[in-house]
Order: structure tokens, then sequence, then C-alpha cells
């Protein structure tokens, strides 16, 4: 995960972004009725994306799983087994129950009171490592102090109990004072990584900075294993562009990944699709 050429693959939308995943595939919600027939059709989906010969340790350094994911099978093993054994992918599980009302121009995670048990299973289920997502709205100093504070008492405890955390303090791209937020993140990211015992490791997912480099000194702590960027809501086109001139900063997209995979196509029209997605985004995780 530390020198690994590639970029990580997040598949993990979960109750409440599946519906809009599924759709952009092409699956309406007149194709379920049930939360169990929703979460059928959307494995069935991240099944067709993972077993795909595009999908390859070549460009793809990690994949990032929603819990339901984790439990199920792909081809009669489980999700993970397969991702890391078979396609040679190190396997990351969403750890996060969703956002809080935003407050003080941010949105905290919930809480979340069984993640000691998500965290055995995850580790009985060989998991690498977690992700967890908050969202800064506003550049508000005592709203980002709040996020960066949760984000690390998590990840400490994600880190004690054996996996490597991914902290995700996302910066809303569309927000007015997005690159004053980003001031405020990184010194409070720099604050308590300073604070951090010898020996945890982190791993950041964030926006992509407004200022290009931006968080290239974060990225020698020694506490600091990787820093990945998500997309955001940019287009693909517009995320790997934007990455491109971070270098050492590695995509963890989603919806720009699965842009323009339709459940219609053909094997054949599929599987060429993902493969230009996966190759531009390898490519612009690679500068």
């Amino acid at each position: 995960m530390k020198n690994g050429k590639g970029f990580i693959a997040a598949l993990d939308q979960s109750g409440g972004s599946t519906p809009k995943a599924l759709e952009r595939y092409g699956v309406g919600k007149d194709a379920y009725s049930t939360d169990a027939e929703m979460f059928d059709l959307v494995h069935e989906m991240r099944t067709r994306i993972i077993t795909s010969p595009s999908f390859s340790s070549e460009y793809i350094l990690a994949a990032i799983l929603f819990e339901n994911t984790m439990d199920r099978q792909i081809q009669g093993m489980p999700t993970s087994d397969y991702l890391w054994e078979k396609k040679g992918v190190v396997p990351l599980l969403k750890v996060d129950k969703g956002l809080d009302a935003e407050k003080d121009g941010v949105q905290l995670m919930k809480p979340m009171p069984a993640l000691d048990d998500l965290l055995k299973k995850a580790l009985a289920q060989n998991i690498f490592g977690t992700k967890m997502r908050s969202v800064i709205k506003k550049a508000d100093k005592k709203g980002i102090h709040e996020i960066v504070k949760q984000q690390f008492e998590i990840g400490c405890q994600i880190f004690d109990a054996g996996l490597v955390p991914i902290l995700e303090p996302e910066v809303d791209i569309h927000s007015e004072d997005k690159a004053q937020s980003e001031v405020i993140l990184r010194e409070e990211i720099e604050k308590h990584l300073a604070k951090l015992p010898e020996g945890v490791q982190f791993m950041f997912k964030l926006s992509i900075p407004t200022e290009p480099g931006f968080y290239t000194e974060i990225m020698k702590d020694p506490h600091v294993v990787r820093i990945v960027a998500l997309s955001g809501g940019y287009s693909r086109e517009e995320a790997n562009a934007l990455l491109a001139k971070n270098p050492g900063l590695i995509a963890s997209f989603s919806r720009a990944l699965l842009e323009g995979l339709d459940a219609a196509q053909s094997d054949e029209e599929f599987n060429a699709t993902l493969a230009a997605s996966v190759k531009s985004i390898y490519k612009a995780s690679a500068k």
C-alpha cells in the first residue's frame, strides 16, 4: 500500500448512495422493490467489475468494499479473498455509518457503537484497512477541528484493532471557501499527526487540493502510509486532469471510475469501457 503503483477502486456505495449508483449503471428503481433486491443487483454490478479482465492489479492497488459486499462471495470465495488471491488487489472496508446533520460548517460521522465487532469481522475476512468519511462544507475552524479530532480518535481505535485506517475528511468541491478550508484542514492534520505515538500509521483520502502539491509535506510524515484523492463529484476527465498536477497523490475514485458502464453493455463493451477508465485513472495517479 505504501509503495505500490496503481490506484484505489472505491466500490463502497452504501444504502443511501446505492440507488444512484445503480441508476448510473442503467438499473432503475423499478428493477427492485426491497433493499435485499437492491443489494443483490449492486453485488451483481460489483462482481461484474471485479471479475472483469480489465480490473487488474497491473493498474489497481486496492479496492474499498461496503460491508454488505464483504459479507458476500464472488465465484464461491469471500469477496475480500477473491480480490487478494485471484486479483492481487488489497481489500479495504468502509466502516462509517453515514453523516450527522451539518453543524459549524461540517458534517461529522454518526456514532459507530458496533465498530469493534465490525473490525473483528473485517480481520477475520482478511481486510487490510478501513475507510470512513466526514464532510467539510465551510472554512469554520471549530468545525474542522472537530472533524479531524473525530477522524484521528476513531483512526487510533481502528489501528489498535490491527487495521490501517483511511481518514477521509472530505472538503466539498463546491464550497465557496474550499481553498481556505484546505488550509485549516492541513494545519489540523499536522497538529494531530505530531501527537501520534511512534509506529501508528494512517492513510488519508482527501479532496484534490486547490493548490497543486498542497499535501506533499504530509506525505513525508512517518505516520502516513499514503494519501489518496477522491473525485468528489468531478467528471473522470476533470478529476484526472487535477490529480495529475499533484505528484505522489493517487486516485481513490468511485463515480469517476464507473462512469460509462452500463448493465446493457455486452461483456466486450463493458470490459473495453472499464479498461479505458482504469488506464486513464492509473496514468493520472502515476504522475
